[in-house]
């Protein structure tokens, strides 16, 4: 292969992205404010959109301007995302290398499971206040299951041959982890860690309504307030853009965690 072919393929990448972003914003503006087909009092045309975008990042909105409410949201994400996958994979590596371990967490695994992340918001103002604390432990609770699941999964999908061959090289004690549990399961937990991420930020809206004072989760539930479409849609794609700027940055660390599966 060409080793400009990999740049290639990404200039043409973004040039695709960037046509279809271009292309739907004309469809949106048509659609709008062009035709009426759909009344902006109800979804704003793309220069509403832009002028509450303005508003935000130069005067202001609901407490704070844009960069201050995206840099809370993403510190709350990124906080309750760190603390869920690292138990999470570390409990789901153990419940997969070990029926003991298994037998032992997962009846209660099981039972908190069906339990929806929002149901936890009442414990949460109880028991951790109106701070940053009940916050994070939503967005734990709800990035938390992905990740054991799939650390789980994956330590159960690889090969028996794997296993047999560190059993005959007598692969014991941490060196059984670290080049035969975590290497196999390795794809398998960053699908567990995607998952989490997106569960993550799916919560934060719900998340911030316990007493936020700053937050994509509050502009959203301001705008809404001030019934103030355009406001709403900022904040919708605020949402969009961080979590897809989070998920591009774990690709990037999981293609060099696990070179052996760059394509």
């Amino acid at each position: 292969m060409d080793a400009a072919t990999p740049g290639r393929n990404a200039l043409g990448t973004l040039a695709a992205v960037a046509a279809t972003v271009v292309v739907l914003i004309a469809l949106w503006h048509v659609v709008t404010a062009a035709t009426g087909l759909v009344s902006t009092a109800r979804f704003p045309a793309p220069l509403e959109v832009w002028d509450a975008l303005r508003q935000i990042v130069i005067e202001g909105y609901s407490n704070g301007r844009w960069h201050e409410h995206v840099l809370r949201s993403v510190l709350l994400v990124t906080m309750g995302f760190l603390v869920s996958s690292s138990i999470g994979v570390a409990l789901g590596l153990a419940m997969g290398a070990s029926r003991k371990v298994e037998a032992f967490v997962n009846p209660i695994f099981l039972l908190l499971r069906p339990i929806p992340p929002l149901a936890w918001i009442p414990l949460a103002i109880v028991w951790l206040g109106l701070g940053d604390a009940a916050k994070i432990m939503v967005i734990f609770v709800a990035a938390f299951v992905p990740s054991v699941i799939n650390s789980y999964t994956g330590v159960r999908q690889i090969d028996k041959p794997i296993f047999e061959a560190a059993a005959m090289l007598n692969v014991t004690g941490g060196r059984y982890w670290r080049e035969v549990l975590i290497p196999g399961a390795m794809p398998s937990i960053f699908t567990g860690l995607r998952l989490s991420l997106q569960a993550s930020w799916t919560t934060l809206v719900a998340a911030e309504l316990i007493g936020a004072i700053t937050g994509l989760g509050q502009i959203l539930n301001q705008a809404a307030q001030d019934i103030f479409p355009a406001m709403i849609l900022v904040g919708m794609l605020s949402v969009a853009l961080c979590g897809w700027s989070m998920t591009l940055a774990l690709g990037w660390i999981e293609a060099r965690v696990t070179p052996w599966r760059a394509r």
